[in-house]
């Protein structure tokens, strides 16, 4: 049998008696000994490409593209540094390394939007809520009225007037 394997992007072939087929046939647990021979190979061939044939270097890029190729300096101290994470100037978006800075960044200002609602609408906190729930985290009028139990109507009506009272409060806000 001649057996295609792929070595460094290119395939080779190798060349196996009926003993090294049978032998290949057991590892990779293939079923069917009642076949004839060339269904064995083309079925040994098929999963050996399946398991082994795949090109990997997307895989590899994905989780060592950065090794070994920082421009990182040795410190004061002449001792090595880690370079096995790029540095924050040589990615063009740095946005990775602040990800839980920034998360808390858009937590505190959503706070902030849903408290500066519930303090101009003032006594009408049911308004406020409505208005979070719709306007801001996107929710639908009808999914908000079935979970209320309000009719969708009533919570469009009582939407134009929580938005025509935050535009007063804020008059060159658009909303």
């Amino acid at each position: 049998m001649r057996l295609s394997v792929r070595y460094d992007n290119k395939f080779q072939i190798i060349e196996l008696n009926e003993k090294e087929t049978e032998e290949m046939w057991i590892s990779l647990s293939l079923e069917g000994d009642e076949l004839p021979n060339s269904d064995k190979e083309r079925l040994i061939q098929d999963a050996f490409n399946e398991k082994f044939n795949k090109p990997e270097y997307n895989n590899w890029h994905k989780f060592d593209r950065h090794k070994g190729y920082s421009i990182a300096k040795p410190n004061a101290d002449g001792l090595e540094c880690d370079t096995s994470e790029p540095l924050m100037k040589e990615v063009a978006d740095d946005r990775v390394f602040r990800k839980d800075e920034l998360e808390r960044a858009y937590q505190n200002e959503y706070e902030d939007v849903c408290q500066w609602i519930r303090t101009a609408l003032g006594k009408k906190q049911n308004w406020a809520d409505m208005f979070i729930a719709v306007r801001i985290d996107g929710m639908s009028i009808r999914e908000y009225a079935s979970s209320t139990g309000a009719d969708e109507n009533n919570i469009t009506q009582k939407l134009k007037r929580a938005t025509k009272k935050l535009e007063q409060e804020y008059k060159n806000r658009q909303i």
